[in-house]
């Protein structure tokens, strides 16, 4: 795990609604691929947290309610180090892969925000920046990779 010096991180969330269970064949080459990724991302440059459950990834975890909704929520030392990860080997692979797995919707599924050094957003504070994104588009509370803001203060 890294550690910074930096007063603030970069805190991500993004959610997904499944097209079938997550113990369907449909689901099984992303299933069988969490554990690899996830342990891609713990390893990566600039890495700081990721939500977990006993499972060691999140997919159990609840979100807004729906039980096809599943969510994905870790913590960055800037917006270049999430990039980096999200774009390369394996994750990249996956995501050029999601439409098979996740339905399309278009709404917000995945927003940003800067947190202080050290702090771990619960789901609730997830869904809230999604919300806020999802009302307001791209603002310093709650924005997007393609339209970031610098951590104030």
């Amino acid at each position: 795990m890294t550690r910074s010096t930096a007063a603030h991180e970069l805190a991500q969330v993004n959610i997904a609604r499944l097209k079938a269970p997550l113990d369907s064949p449909q689901l099984k080459d992303f299933v069988e691929a969490l554990d690899p990724v996830n342990a891609v991302a713990d390893a990566a440059d600039g890495f700081v947290w990721r939500l977990q459950s006993e499972s060691g990834n999140a997919t159990d975890v609840p979100v807004f309610g729906d039980d096809w909704l599943i969510v994905n929520m870790s913590t960055w030392r800037d917006t270049n180090a999430l990039t980096a990860f999200m774009y390369q080997g394996q994750h990249r692979e996956l995501l050029a892969r999601r439409r098979e797995w996740f339905e399309r919707l278009d709404e917000a599924m995945t927003a940003l925000w800067w947190v202080p050094a050290g702090h771990r957003p619960t789901v609730r504070e997830a869904e809230g920046r999604l919300l806020h994104l999802r009302e307001h588009g791209p603002t310093a509370h709650a924005f997007t990779l393609r339209t970031s803001f610098p951590a104030q203060g």
